[in-house]
């Protein structure tokens, strides 16, 4: 874990509000049993935003994409996409109303070819019937044509082209992950959900990562939302961030307003780095 404190160069925000609303999330709560995991979470994200949404180990963010995209239920309180509501709504139907998103753990079909791994995705968008597959008809053969041909013009944009007919598990890691979100971005979505895409990275993947991001925001139109501990990404990237412990919302603001956050340095550091963050800034505006 970064030092949040100690985090430099964050990006400045510009304004979305005028914007369409994108996601609206009201009152979100979600109980395992007794245990209360998400406690009267709010957000709204504007389109073409790039939302940051951290916080320490439990607090809860992965619960939060998995309630957005239908892997748990709701226990109360409301998701609009779109001015759709979510609630109750199996995660294929959620992925075609144009959600999509990658997790903590690479999740690819790892016996499969890069190019197989990417088609899947467009399985959505196939255009022929199940009995067409079945009889293997004209129709069919056409559609599969075309999409092999436009998963292979996806691939050159990630720079896999070349990897289309390797066995995926064969990847280096970051392009593995690369991979990942390539297949997500097959599914078309207006807002990616991005869970941890640094994890396990070297400090040179890292960076080419923050690229992508970038690129693919602005390639492919997108909205995204990010879970990530590496602090130096979301600082350096993110226009907003919301800060979450133990299942509730302790902080929002811009990367600059987060640094300086006493909750935030108190919930990733301790009460007593949290102090002492607060005597040195005291210190420099008396100095000044």
């Amino acid at each position: 874990m970064s030092d949040i404190s100690s985090v430099s160069m964050p990006v400045q925000p510009e304004d979305s509000s005028s914007n369409p609303k994108v996601l609206e999330i009201s009152k979100l709560n979600k109980s395992f049993g007794g245990l209360r995991a998400v406690k009267d979470f709010d957000m709204t994200i504007y389109q073409g935003e790039l939302v940051g949404l951290i916080g320490p180990n439990g607090a809860g963010k992965t619960t939060i994409f998995n309630l957005i995209t239908g892997i748990y239920g709701i226990t109360s309180g409301s998701i609009i996409f779109n001015n759709t509501n979510l609630s109750g709504m199996p995660p294929h139907k959620i992925t075609q109303l144009g959600i999509a998103r990658t997790f903590q753990n690479i999740r690819l079909f790892p016996n499969l070819t890069v190019l197989d791994n990417v088609r899947i995705a467009y399985h959505t968008h196939a255009g022929y019937s199940m009995l067409d597959s079945i009889l293997r008809t004209s129709i069919f053969s056409q559609k599969e044509k075309l999409l092999t041909e436009k998963t292979q013009e996806f691939l050159s944009v990630f720079n896999l082209q070349d990897r289309q007919a390797e066995i995926a598990r064969n990847l280096p890691y970051g392009e593995q992950r690369r991979l990942e979100i390539a297949r997500a971005l097959a599914a078309e979505p207006q807002l990616l959900l991005l869970d941890e895409p640094a994890a396990g990275m070297n400090p040179n993947e890292v960076v080419s990562l923050m690229d992508l991001i970038h690129f693919i925001r602005e390639h492919f139109n997108l909205t995204i939302l990010l879970i990530e501990h590496q602090m130096r990404v979301v600082m350096s990237i993110c226009e907003r961030i919301t800060v979450m412990d133990f299942g509730e919302i302790i902080a929002r603001g811009t990367p600059n307003e987060i640094q300086s956050n006493p909750k935030v340095i108190e919930a990733y550091l301790g009460r007593g780095a949290a102090a002492l963050s607060q005597k040195l800034r005291e210190k420099r505006t008396n100095v000044a």
